[in-house]
């Protein structure tokens, strides 16, 4: 059940009633949970610029993978690949699959998640106190193949969050993401933000508020930032949809090692690569300013939207900018948040830092070069 099969003449009673109570149940999921908070970022008032984190890592799982996990869900049970009994299966760095791991328990269905073998410890012990099962790959880049292979074995579904979150969240509205920003700010001072600034892991997220910006008629400028060896960068530069690198990204949830189909770089106006000391640098910055620990992709968002509001800062424009803390950074204790993780993977935070707090002292912004 990988694909899409033909229809049959008739569908039964009993798998018609158990995919209504199915929706039913994910739906309801959803109205237990309130909309993520939108926190104000600390900058000088007299700046006139305003940066806010939405913080994802509020929802029932803990990520922004959570709304991914539930459309993809929704999707496939209104498509008839998943029904009762169905094994559902997962390409996924972690928490698309501690997500998607929620999302089958609650249906009572079986759940693998195919993930890289350097996949944090944490997010492993999440995906399984959630009822998946991992299965690991030393390459990446297979897990694509394996997910299917795994799934083809179980009679499955493979979901293929890199093929279909772009399409399985509606883009026009229904509280997507971009709505929930929009309605949120509706009292602030700059209701319409000048910026948005989202990663990109499968392009989901990007393309869901990419389309909506358009939909709406809004001024907002999109800027999506990518981590050190992904493909997503490189590939909207050069205009290559079949770009790739072939390694995996150091920051989890965000880069890929090739330019994935949900991946939609026409709803883009700006991207930004991001050093993954830089991602780690401002990831601990934001524990220091705000008391909120978050994960590396946080860091990333992070490290994009101060450069801009200093940017904005040295020319006097004013207005606001928004983006997301993805996830939180309790699943990163042993890595982002651990020195000596730090040091073995050779990243030096030390420059990166000091773009920070000279930032925070008097507004400029002097990267590394």
């Amino acid at each position: 059940m990988t694909a899409p099969s033909a229809p049959s003449a008739t569908t039964p009673r009993t798998t018609r009633a158990w995919v209504d109570d199915a929706i039913r149940t994910v739906e309801a999921d959803a109205n237990r949970s309130a909309d993520t908070h939108l926190h104000v970022y600390p900058l000088p008032p007299q700046w006139g610029i305003d940066l806010y984190l939405k913080d994802e890592s509020v929802h029932p799982t803990g990520s922004l993978k959570h709304r991914l996990a539930r459309s993809l869900f929704l999707y496939a049970l209104v498509n008839g690949w998943i029904t009762e009994g169905t094994t559902v299966v997962e390409a996924s760095s972690g928490s698309t699959a501690v997500s998607e791991a929620y999302f089958a328990r609650m249906l009572g269905l079986p759940f693998v998640a195919v993930m890289p073998r350097r996949t944090s410890v944490e997010k492993i012990a999440l995906i399984e106190a959630a009822g998946g099962s991992c299965h690991f790959v030393d390459d990446p880049g297979a897990i694509y193949d394996e997910a299917r292979r795994v799934a083809d074995a179980a009679g499955g579904h493979y979901m293929d969050q890199f093929t279909y979150s772009e399409r399985a969240t509606d883009w026009r509205g229904n509280n997507n993401i971009a709505e929930s920003i929009f309605g949120q700010l509706a009292l602030e001072r700059h209701p319409v933000p000048s910026w948005i600034v989202v990663g990109a892991g499968t392009g989901g997220t990007s393309a869901t508020i990419g389309r909506f910006l358009r939909y709406r008629r809004h001024r907002t400028q999109l800027v999506v930032v990518d981590p050190e060896n992904s493909s997503f960068y490189p590939g909207w530069r050069t205009g290559d949809p079949d770009y790739s690198t072939g390694i995996g990204s150091r920051i989890e949830g965000i880069g890929r090692p090739r330019v994935e189909p949900s991946f939609m770089p026409s709803v883009i106006d700006r991207m930004e690569q991001v050093p993954d000391a830089a991602s780690i640098a401002a990831m601990r910055f934001l524990l220091e300013q705000t008391g909120r620990r978050a994960g590396g992709s946080t860091g990333t968002n992070l490290w994009a939207a101060l450069g801009i509001a200093a940017r904005m800062h040295a020319v006097g424009n004013r207005g606001s900018i928004v983006t997301l803390i993805c996830d939180a950074g309790d699943r990163y204790a042993g890595t982002y948040y651990d020195d000596a993780w730090v040091a073995a993977a050779g990243l030096d935070l030390a420059p990166y830092r000091a773009t920070l707090d000279r930032f925070h002292e008097t507004g400029e912004w002097v990267a590394p070069v």
